[in-house]
């Protein structure tokens, strides 16, 4: 490795949870959808630069389901609705189909496509309008690289509607086929030197609560653990080894490193990784400041070992900031900012090595243009940055300069604990089932095959899934949270299904809270005229106005969550308000700014929060939160207007609201609606 100021190790972490029914078949496209969009583009953009290197980390259940994909009609019920004639669908099959094309990100994949615009605001599609809405939809999902390269997707952008059965065939037919690549791909890249691979226990379960339960106690004293917890040690072993076999299988040689799932470890864990021939893992920052019992931020940017295992604790600000931030930004600005919060590492820590560690996936939607400017405009300038030498995992594992650390405290990439999987109701409730159905096939006293005793197994591996506790409790949403309960509770049910005997009742009943993902969002009711001076003056004041409520964005990823928690936002014929309520006390008014940033004319306010602000046309007061008034003369003659807002530490991003785009308020609303007498 050449001498440099700062080694950079960028790491990019691809998973899908297994979407596979009892039938073999998956139930919600987003393998195939992310496959045409990054799971080949993202190597590809770091490809195109030379001399610059990265990490992937690649999951046993997407490899499995990306080779399910030489035969995608058979093996995806959503291709298998798409790629039918409309005319073929039932009621309750073209609604489903309709509900999974709209759930594509509006604002960077529907809107810039104006067919597709059009069509995703009809309540009702004749049959040749559902072909364009499929056609659309799909092409939508190809990333730059198919864009760019493949000759029918480029024909069928440029034909814009109007498409045909025939189309629908033939695009699935090159998809299918272009999905077949992707594998390869990574191994010719790992094989020239670009990058290197790892992969996560076979399931993505969060092992260290598969050995014991008690580590969610450990990491967070205060949270409640499932009733009557067992210790799965043997199925955690077995998550691991299935996972090294399927990774030699795949790329012809045993893994040399693991990103265990959502980053959770514990001593035990990394025990296992390390007998069975893993050098190397990966984790957040949160991990390491407990277990050094200080915060100290010089002390994050060096590789430690650990029992002889090397271990990178991720950089979170800086991760946040791609996975986050940045997709409000053009992509100049974005990665111009990156360097600006990087070169300081480098000139004030000798030989650091920073870990900048994300989702490798799900961020790229909600930037424009699939964060292909981003990523191109970042690339280069770290492929001409002297001080900077970007580096794989496998080489940091080979540094002589790692710090050794003395233990290891348990805990996760979310906030250092396992609370996202356990301690809620719903969570804990999925934890006893689990146990229930162990604890009644340990009971069995008949004699079984091995061929079913393979398959229960199987489906108890499935059941472990760290995916299916996100969705459980309050903390994340999505419109699609009972078909993964469905999807939970049906590996359950298939057990004792295998054991021909019959299943619990329990089983059959939903553990999750009917959610929508509208819940973050509640529409203003009625005008308002709230007094502006930064106080809960009164409870009425504000009755009535919209809200979005921050703590429940959290519905792909998580974060740092930052201090504002709510808006509340309305207006009346003449004024516009705002309120930001959270944790006031965190806030260092004296060095913090407010900029508000208009999208239709690109304008931008930048209010400093250690004093009141008002002219004619704004106020600003914050005391217990921040309240605002604009004037509607500052909209001339809009009649809505989308919002975000940001708040800044020396151009440092702190939070970026609304979580999910931009806020959008209709200025002509009359409320007329809500009027009764």
């Amino acid at each position: 490795m050449s001498q440099s100021s700062l080694n950079l190790c960028f790491f990019w972490h691809m998973h899908q949870p297994d979407y596979r029914g009892s039938d073999g078949v998956m139930s919600m496209p987003w393998v195939f959808l992310h496959a045409i969009k990054d799971y080949y583009e993202m190597p590809w953009l770091l490809s195109r630069h030379k001399g610059l290197k990265a990490t992937f980390n690649i999951t046993a259940p997407l490899i499995e389901q990306l080779n399910l994909y030489k035969e995608p009609l058979k093996n995806d019920y959503f291709l298998s609705l798409w790629h039918m004639h409309p005319s073929e669908l039932d009621d309750n099959a073209r609604t489903w189909l309709i509900k999974t094309c709209k759930s594509t990100q509006y604002e960077t994949m529907v809107r810039p496509i104006a067919h597709f615009s059009m069509l995703y605001h009809q309540e009702i599609l004749s049959d040749a309008e559902l072909i364009d809405f499929e056609v659309v939809f799909m092409l939508a999902w190809c990333g730059n690289y198919l864009r760019q390269e493949n000759t029918l997707v480029k024909e069928l952008f440029a034909k814009e509607k109007g498409f045909t059965q025939e189309d629908k065939t033939n695009l699935l037919k090159i998809l299918s086929s272009f999905v077949q690549t992707i594998l390869p791909f990574y191994a010719q890249l790992q094989e020239e030197g670009v990058i290197s691979l790892s992969t996560t226990p076979y399931n993505h379960p969060i092992l260290p609560l598969l050995l014991d339960m008690n580590n969610a106690k450990r990491a967070n004293e205060h949270t409640t653990l499932p009733d009557n917890p067992m210790s799965m040690r043997v199925d955690a072993i077995e998550q691991v080894e299935r996972s090294i076999a399927l990774y030699k299988e795949t790329f012809g040689k045993k893994p040399t490193g693991f990103w265990p799932a959502e980053g959770a470890v514990d001593e035990e864990s990394v025990a296992i990784y390390k007998e069975r021939g893993i050098s190397w893992i990966a984790t957040d920052e949160a991990i390491l400041f407990r277990s050094l019992e200080d915060e100290n931020r010089k002390s994050l940017y060096k590789p430690y070992s650990y029992n002889g295992v090397t271990i990178g604790f991720r950089d979170h600000g800086l991760s946040d900031l791609i996975g986050f931030n940045y997709r409000f930004k053009s992509g100049d600005d974005a990665s111009e900012h990156f360097m600006q919060v990087v070169e300081p590492i480098a000139k004030e820590n000798d030989n650091a090595t920073l870990f900048v560690i994300l989702d490798g996936e799900n961020a790229w939607e909600f930037f424009e243009n699939n964060a292909y400017d981003f990523f191109n405009e970042l690339y280069h300038r770290f492929s001409i940055t002297p001080w900077c030498n970007t580096v794989t995992m496998d080489e940091v594992s080979k540094l002589k300069n790692q710090a050794t650390l003395e233990k290891l405290s348990p805990g996760s990439w979310i906030h250092g604990n396992f609370d996202t999987w356990s301690g809620h109701s719903e969570k804990n409730r999925a934890w006893e089932l689990i146990y229930q159905t162990r604890r009644d096939v340990n009971n069995y006293t008949k004699d079984i095959s091995s061929e079913v005793a393979q398959k229960i197994q199987f489906h108890f591996l499935a059941s472990e899934c760290s995916d299916w506790f996100w969705w459980y409790g309050d903390d994340h949403v999505t419109e699609f949270a009972l078909e993964f309960d469905t999807l939970f509770r049906n590996h359950l049910i298939s057990i004792y299904s295998l054991l021909k005997i019959e299943a619990p009742r329990d089983l059959f009943e939903p553990i999750i809270s009917h959610k929508s993902s509208e819940s973050f969002l509640l529409k203003p009711q009625k005008s308002i005229s709230p007094l502006i001076d930064g106080k809960y003056s009164s409870f009425f004041e504000w009755l009535g106005s919209g809200c979005v409520n921050e703590s429940k964005l959290y519905s792909t990823m998580d974060r740092v969550r930052g201090p504002i928690e709510k808006i509340h936002y309305g207006h009346n014929e003449e004024t516009l308000f705002l309120a930001f309520e959270g944790d006031m006390s965190s806030l260092e008014m004296s060095h913090l700014q407010l900029e508000i940033i208009f999208e239709e004319t690109s304008e931008h306010l930048l209010f400093n929060m250690d004093r009141v602000y008002e002219d004619k046309e704004v106020k600003l007061a914050i005391d217990e939160r921040i309240e605002l008034a604009i004037s509607r003369k500052h909209f001339k003659n809009q009649s809505s207007v989308h919002l975000r807002f940001e708040i800044l530490n020396e151009n440092n991003i702190i939070q970026t609201m609304p979580g999910y785009g931009a806020l959008f308020i209709d200025l002509d609303e009359s409320y007329a609606e809500n009027w009764f007498v």
